[in-house]
């Protein structure tokens, strides 16, 4: 499972989801959704718009959590 990081590195450049949107050129309500459910999947275009806009890559955007199913495995 995978859960994006859109809110943190907003958060660590002190910015807002329109900057983003504006830098981006995608729109607002993507980046609302992006940053309200960490779990949404946009595209890799949007991610890669995103990404230039934060200054950072597709990967530090997206953080890789461990299955659900893997904690509940028998031993």
């Amino acid at each position: 499972m995978y859960r994006l990081r859109v809110k943190e590195h907003l958060e660590a450049l002190g910015k807002s989801q329109q900057w983003l949107a504006l830098q981006a050129r995608v729109p607002e309500s993507l980046i609302r959704r992006m940053v309200k459910d960490p779990t949404y999947a946009p595209t890799y275009i949007t991610l890669a718009k995103v990404a230039k806009a934060l200054r950072v890559s597709v990967d530090a955007l997206i953080e890789e959590l461990p299955d659900e199913d893997e904690d509940h495995r028998p031993t």
